[in-house]
Formats: structure tokens, C-alpha cells, sequence
């Protein structure tokens, strides 16, 4: 199964652009496209990850694992993010070990939600 990587490309990050395509969440959408995709890893751009204080934020979610919401991203930080997804990917639950993690996994964490039970699920 394919994780998918969620970048948001309106994030600010307290900057102001006439034009949207210079957000720096839109930028680090470029960047990231601009790199060769981990096997198992989708790029997905979506409108708001409802992180704007801490934006550019991207967020990290496989059916059956963890979900992460990272903060704070740049487009330099690129070949880091796409290593930390490549590292999710290759988890049963979405959990990597905290040194295997990027440093900008590390330390710009915003939230880790628990993978979605569904009730039949939840009864078992």
C-alpha cells in the first residue's frame, strides 16, 4: 500500500504573495515534485491542513498507521521530507524509530493521530 505525503500548497508561513504560486507551500509543492518520489510514496497537493501558524506543513498517512502533521517546512528541507516519507512507508504502523527519523521530523512535529479503527475494527 502507498502512503501519501499531503503538502500544503496555500500555506503562508507569514509571508505575503500577490501571486499563490510564490506561497511557500506552493513552493515546497514544487520542490518536493522536482525530486524523484520514494517507492511507495504519492505527493498529494491539497488547499489547507488547517496548520497556518505553522505552515508550510505536510502531513504523512497510510490506511492502518499513524498520521503525522509536520510544521515549519521550507523547500530546502525537500530531500529530507521525501527520506522521512521513505521511512514511513517502510513501517507496519507508521511508526519510525526516533533516530531513523529526519531531524525536521524531530523537532517540527505538530501532531500524530492514531490510525482510523473502523467500529467493526474497534470491537475486535
Amino acid at each position: 500500500m502507498t502512503a501519501t505525503l499531503y503538502v500544503c500548497t496555500t500555506c503562508k508561513a507569514g509571508e505575503t504573495h500577490e501571486d499563490d504560486s510564490q506561497r511557500p507551500g506552493a513552493r515546497l509543492h514544487r520542490a518536493l515534485s522536482a525530486l524523484e518520489t520514494p517507492q511507495d510514496v504519492q505527493i498529494v497537493a491539497v488547499e489547507c491542513l488547517s496548520a497556518c501558524k505553522a505552515g508550510a506543513a505536510v502531513a504523512l498517512s497510510q490506511p492502518g498507521k499513524w498520521t503525522y502533521v509536520y510544521g515549519h517546512m521550507t523547500d530546502a528541507d525537500a530531500p529530507d521530507i521525501l527520506t522521512g516519507a521513505a521511512a514511513y512507508a517502510a513501517t507496519d504502523d507508521g511508526l519510525v524509530p526516533w533516530r531513523e527519523r529526519p531531524v525536521i521530523f524531530r523537532k517540527q512535529s505538530l501532531a500524530r493521530i492514531p490510525a482510523l479503527k473502523l467500529p467493526a475494527e474497534a470491537a475486535e
